[in-house]
C-alpha cells in the first residue's frame, strides 16, 4: 500500500503567515484609531450637525 507524502513549502507558508498577522495588526490598530478619534471629537465619521461646521 502506497502511504501519501505531503511536502510544504516552508517559504510559502510563512509569506502567507506574515500577510495574514499583518492584515490582523492593521485592522485592530485602525479600530483603535476610529475608537479613539470618536472619542476625542464626540462624532462618528462623517458626522455633522448644526454645532459642527465640518465634519470628521
Amino acid at each position: 500500500m502506497s502511504e501519501k507524502i505531503v511536502q510544504l513549502n516552508e517559504e510559502v507558508i510563512k509569506g502567507q503567515l506574515k500577510e495574514l498577522v499583518r492584515g490582523s495588526v492593521e485592522e485592530t490598530l485602525n479600530g483603535l484609531l476610529e475608537a479613539e478619534a470618536e472619542k476625542l471629537t464626540q462624532a462618528a465619521r462623517y458626522e455633522r450637525n448644526e454645532q459642527r461646521q465640518g465634519y470628521r
